[in-house]
């Protein structure tokens, strides 16, 4: 897995990596202060090289980003929203485990291999 496998996405680019992506893009709102944020970090990325090629997986500091964050109501650490063609479908709240996880971003890919 390379570190470059997770994006970092902030307020200013949100929209053009975020929104405008080809692929399906996870965005994990996490926050310095939050201790479940860090394992899901790591799950992630591990999980962002396993899905290189089928869908984006990017990381927004909420504290660094507040635009964004207060935007898509992101009110608890760590969130994932999934985003399809620029509109989110789905969120999760709160640590999950990597097999939890591995089956959410297989369900965000499989639209996409049924076209």
């Amino acid at each position: 897995m390379l570190e470059t496998d997770l994006i970092t996405v902030t307020d200013a680019d949100f929209a053009s990596l975020v929104l405008k992506a080809e692929l399906p893009f996870v965005v994990d709102f996490w926050a310095e202060w939050c201790p479940p944020c860090r394992p899901m970090a790591q799950v992630l990325a591990e999980l962002a090289g396993e899905f290189r090629g089928e869908l984006l997986i990017g990381k927004l500091n909420a504290d660094e980003n507040p635009e964004t964050t207060r935007a898509y109501r992101v009110m608890s650490m760590p969130t994932l929203l999934f985003f399809s063609g620029g509109v989110p479908t789905t969120s999760l709240v709160g640590f999950r485990p990597k097999s939890v996880l591995r089956s959410a971003l297989a369900g965000a890919v499989q639209p996409y291999i049924n076209r």
